[in-house]
C-alpha cells in the first residue's frame, strides 16, 4: 500500500464510501480507502439494514394504485424536517433536502437499476405521521424494499469497486484508524493514524483497538464517510435534546455495531470543519434486546403495523396520534415524559403474525437470500415469520399469556418501574374491543387502521383485520417491553451540494469532503428533526455520489 499514490483518500468503507469510490474509479481516479475494521465489515451499517429505499412516483407505487408526486414528497419532507436554523445550521440542509427529493423522483431508481438493484413489488408505509397534512410523516407509502435487503445494496457498489481494485485503481487499508486530518496552508492534504492489530473477527463483532503501528498518507483530497455516533452512548447522552424530547434514557440498546463511534466528527472539527445540528438524533422507541446478539447491547427494532395497543410504563394508553409506526420522535417525547425510558405493546397472535417485522438483513433471511419459495412460505403461511417467532419464544422482552391477569404478571416481572394493575389493563382492552362491533369508530387508532387497509400492500401483508383482543380465537395475548434503541445521527459536518465540507464562516475547507451519516446524510442535516424512513441508505448513495462526481471533475 505504501507505493500506491492515491488521488483521493476515503475514510470509511461503508456504503457512502463505496459509492464515492465507485464514482471516482469510473473517472479513472486512484482511491485509497481506509477503515478501522477488517474486510469482513465492508459496507458498514448498510449491510445490516432492511434495504429500504425512498422513491417518489415509482412504477411500484403506480402499480399499487398510489398517487405520489415530487410536490407531495417535498411537502412531507419539509413538514417533517421543520428546518428552523436557515440562517446557519440548516442553510445547506434545506437545499440538500430539495435536491434529494428531486433525485428520488427522477434518476435515483434508474441509477440503481442499472447497477443491478431490484425491488419488491409491494410498497410499505413508514412514519405515517402526526396527523397533519403539512406536518411530519409520509402522506402515502414510499418505503421500497430491496430484493436482497442491505447486503444487496452493498453488493451493487462493492462489486464494481472490487473490479477497480483488481485494475489497480483502488486500494484498501483495513485496520487503519485515522486519528488526524493533515492541514497545510488551510487545506486538507492527507491523514495520520494508527495501524490496529490484525483481526479476523466476523462482521459486526467488536474488534480490538490495540495499536501496532502508525501511518501517514497524503492525497489531493480526503472524503470522510465514517458514519455517526450510534454506538457511542456517552456522546448520544451528551447531545440528547432534553428540552425537546425529555431526559436522556438511562437504558439504551444499540442498533449498530460497536465501531460506530463518531470519532471522525471531532477529528474533522479539529481540522476546521463546521459541525452542526448535534442535537438531532434518530433513535427508535420499539427496540428489543437481541436474544442472539452479535455486538454489545445488540438491539433489534420491531417495525410494527398499526394495530398493537401502545401503553406507557404505567399501563396507560398513549394519546393519539401515538400509534405504532406513526411518529417516532413524537412518541419518544410521550414515553420520556412519564419519567421512564420504556413502554409496552399489547397485541394478539393474529397481530404478530401479520404486522410484526424486524429490522435488519439477518432477521429477514427469505428476502436477504432472494428465495421466492422461502418468502412465500414465510410470509403467507399461518404463523409468524420464523425470526419473529424466535423472538417471541426466546426474547427477554416478550410475554405470552392466555389471560390479562397472567399477561400483567409477566409484564410486572419485566418492569423497570411501576406495577401495572390488571384490572386497569382489562378495562383499556375491553373499551377498545367494544369499538370493533361496527366498521366505523370514534377510536382514532381504529380509524387509522381502517385508513391503512385502503393501501393494497397494507391490506395484503401488513395490517391485520380489526378484531377483538379478548376473543380467545385471536390469542394468545402478547406484551412486548419496548426499549430506546440508538441508530442514526441526523446532524453532522456541514457540506455544500458537491459534498465539500464547510468552515464555520461558510467557505469550503479545501481538500475535505464528507458523505453519508457523518455529513448528516448531506448538508449537515438533510432530515431536519425527523426522518421519513427509507432515506438513510438513499442519503448515503446521493451524498457519496455527489462527492465522487464533484471530485472526479475537479481533479481532471
Amino acid at each position: 500500500m505504501s507505493t500506491f499514490e492515491p488521488d483521493v483518500i476515503v475514510v470509511g468503507a461503508g456504503l457512502a464510501g463505496l459509492v464515492a469510490t465507485h464514482e471516482l474509479a469510473l473517472a479513472g481516479k486512484r482511491v485509497l480507502v481506509l477503515d478501522q475494521e477488517n474486510r469482513a465489515n465492508l459496507g458498514g451499517q448498510a449491510f445490516w439494514s432492511l434495504g429500504g429505499l425512498f422513491f417518489v412516483d415509482s412504477p411500484e407505487q403506480r402499480r399499487m394504485g398510489i398517487k405520489d408526486s415530487r410536490d407531495l414528497a417535498l411537502q412531507d419532507w419539509l413538514g417533517s424536517a421543520a428546518f428552523d436554523r436557515l440562517e446557519d445550521q440548516d442553510s445547506w440542509a434545506q437545499r440538500w433536502a430539495e435536491a434529494y427529493v428531486d433525485f428520488a423522483a427522477t434518476e435515483k431508481r434508474t441509477y440503481l437499476h442499472e447497477l443491478g438493484l431490484r425491488l419488491l413489488p409491494l410498497v410499505g408505509w413508514a412514519e405515517r405521521g402526526a396527523g397533519s397534512a403539512t406536518g411530519h410523516g409520509n402522506s402515502v407509502p414510499r418505503f421500497h424494499l430491496t430484493w436482497g435487503t442491505g447486503p444487496e445494496v452493498v453488493r451493487v457498489f462493492a462489486e464494481p469497486v472490487a473490479a477497480a481494485e483488481e485494475r489497480g485503481l483502488v486500494r484498501f487499508g483495513f485496520r487503519h484508524q485515522v486519528d488526524e486530518l493533515l492541514v497545510e496552508e488551510g487545506a486538507v492534504v492527507g491523514v495520520r493514524g494508527s495501524v490496529l492489530a490484525d483481526g479476523d473477527g466476523a462482521r459486526g463483532v467488536k474488534s480490538s483497538r490495540d495499536v501496532v503501528g502508525d501511518f501517514v498518507r497524503r492525497a489531493r483530497a480526503v472524503v470522510v464517510t465514517s458514519g455517526g455516533i450510534g454506538h457511542n452512548h456517552e456522546l448520544i447522552r451528551r447531545h440528547w435534546p432534553t428540552e425537546r424530547l425529555g431526559p436522556a434514557p438511562k437504558h439504551l440498546i444499540s442498533g449498530v455495531p460497536a465501531h460506530v463511534d463518531g470519532r471522525m466528527l471531532q477529528i474533522s472539527e479539529d481540522a476546521g470543519a463546521n459541525l452542526v445540528n448535534r442535537d438531532r438524533i434518530w433513535a427508535y422507541t420499539e427496540g428489543v434486546h437481541n436474544w442472539d446478539p452479535i455486538w454489545p447491547d445488540h438491539a433489534i427494532r420491531i417495525i410494527p403495523g398499526p394495530s398493537s395497543l401502545w401503553l406507557d410504563a404505567t399501563g396507560a394508553r398513549f394519546p393519539a396520534p401515538n400509534f405504532p409506526g406513526f411518529d417516532s420522535l413524537g412518541t419518544m417525547k410521550e414515553i420520556l415524559a412519564t419519567g421512564y425510558d420504556y413502554s409496552w405493546f399489547v397485541l394478539t397472535q393474529a397481530v404478530i403474525e401479520k404486522e410484526f417485522a424486524l429490522s435488519g438483513s439477518e432477521q429477514n433471511p427469505d428476502i436477504t437470500q432472494k428465495d421466492v419459495r422461502f418468502l412465500l412460505r414465510s410470509r403467507l403461511s399461518k404463523g409468524a415469520p420464523d425470526p419473529v417467532e424466535k423472538f417471541k419464544q426466546h426474547g427477554e422482552d416478550f410475554v405470552v399469556a392466555d389471560t390479562v391477569e397472567a399477561l400483567v404478571e409477566g409484564m410486572n416481572n419485566l418492569s423497570r418501574g411501576p406495577v401495572i394493575d390488571p384490572a386497569d389493563l382489562r378495562r383499556t382492552i375491553t373499551a377498545r374491543d367494544r369499538e370493533i362491533d361496527n366498521s366505523f369508530s370514534k377510536d382514532l387508532q381504529l380509524m387509522a387502521i381502517n385508513n391503512a387497509r385502503q393501501s393494497r400492500t397494507d391490506r395484503l401483508v401488513r395490517v391485520a383485520k380489526p378484531h377483538k383482543f379478548l376473543d380467545p380465537d385471536n390469542g394468545p395475548l402478547i406484551a412486548v417491553r419496548l426499549n430506546i434503541l440508538t441508530r442514526k445521527t441526523l446532524g453532522g459536518l456541514q457540506t455544500n451540494l458537491d459534498s465539500q465540507v464547510l468552515r464555520e464562516d461558510g467557505t469550503p475547507l479545501r481538500g475535505l469532503y464528507a458523505a453519508g451519516e457523518v455529513a448528516g446524510f448531506g448538508g449537515g442535516g438533510v432530515h431536519g428533526y425527523n426522518a421519513l424512513e427509507g432515506t438513510f441508505l438513499g442519503g448515503c448513495i446521493f451524498s457519496g455520489r455527489a462527492a465522487g462526481r464533484a471530485l472526479a471533475q475537479r481533479l481532471t
